[in-house]
């Protein structure tokens, strides 16, 4: 499959380089896992400014893609799948600030409600106006997670449209994620020297750096197909998690000790794909979705 981005679709990717490289995103993420959602939450505005916010009822889903690359490439903070993904969908209307939603069995928490405008939970085919309860952690400091009490129900539309395209925002952030993981350690493996040597001229990590290349390029297509409703979105979710958790685990160990430390940036998008890999939907359950689409 050959796809490529039209003018327009290069132009917002170009802008949101361009917003997010500028941006201290890594202080904005470790700030947001410390509480402190002030910095996240100035660069969310700013990415509403761009439109980010509006793509899941004003553009379509390869923007869509193109943008949760984006986010994800960078290790951006807050509900951005629940708020420009999910709920503008499920609830047929414009999102107000930021918004999350919890839809067990597959989002049993809710990402991140304390810092919300918009939180509902998800029951039975309707969603409930919620208040927030405990948090609980995840692998990934920067994902707070909510227990959610609900309310009283409000009528949904078009659930599974609005569930998939969740699925494939999450599948375009794993993209993004695992390409920042690769770039991170070709450059590390080009500086970093053992016996005399670059690491990086070894056959073996050229290998195992090759491999998550071609899990990439791999993935790519499936993420973009299902944007165009030619591939399953839990296809693409597959590809794109295990290209991702492949980049993580590659990164990890090319870095060696220090990639086991948090202090290290990298750590953000390497948490981030662990959970990432396990939202909207674990990789048995979207495996057993191209099961069945296959039968």
């Amino acid at each position: 499959m050959r796809f490529v981005l039209t003018d327009e679709q290069r132009d917002f990717a170009s802008a949101l380089e361009s917003l997010l490289s500028s941006a201290d995103v890594v202080a904005a993420a470790r700030a947001w896992a410390d509480g402190d959602a002030s910095l996240g939450l100035t660069l969310w505005s700013r990415l509403a400014g761009l439109g980010v916010s509006d793509l899941a009822r004003d553009a379509t889903p390869v923007e869509l893609c193109v943008a949760f690359e984006a986010l994800g490439r960078h290790a951006v903070p807050g509900p951005w799948v629940e708020s420009a993904a999910y709920l503008p969908v499920a609830l047929g209307r414009e999102i107000k600030g930021v918004g999350t939603v919890a839809l067990p069995p597959h989002v049993p928490y809710a990402l991140d409600a304390d810092v919300s405008d918009e939180v509902w939970l998800e029951l039975e085919d309707d969603a409930w106006p919620a208040n927030v309860g405990e948090m609980q952690r995840s692998v990934d400091p920067t994902r707070r997670l909510f227990e959610l009490d609900a309310a009283a129900p409000v009528s949904t539309a078009a659930l599974g449209p609005a569930f998939d395209l969740a699925v494939l925002a999450t599948s375009a952030q794993l993209l993004g994620l695992g390409e920042h993981l690769l770039e991170e350690s070709v450059a590390f493996v080009k500086q970093r020297k053992q016996f005399g040597r670059e690491i990086g001229s070894y056959q073996a990590i050229k290998h195992r750096l090759a491999d998550v290349r071609i899990a990439l390029d791999f993935a790519r297509p499936l993420v973009f197909g299902a944007a165009l409703d030619e591939v399953p979105t839990s296809a693409a979710k597959v590809a794109a998690g295990d290209a991702a958790y492949l980049a993580a685990r590659t990164a990890l160990q090319v870095h060696g000790a220090i990639g086991y430390t948090r202090e290290l940036d990298l750590s953000l998008w390497i948490l981030k794909v662990r959970a990432l890999v396990g939202a909207w939907g674990t990789p048995a359950h979207h495996r057993a979705r191209v099961l069945e689409g296959l039968g």
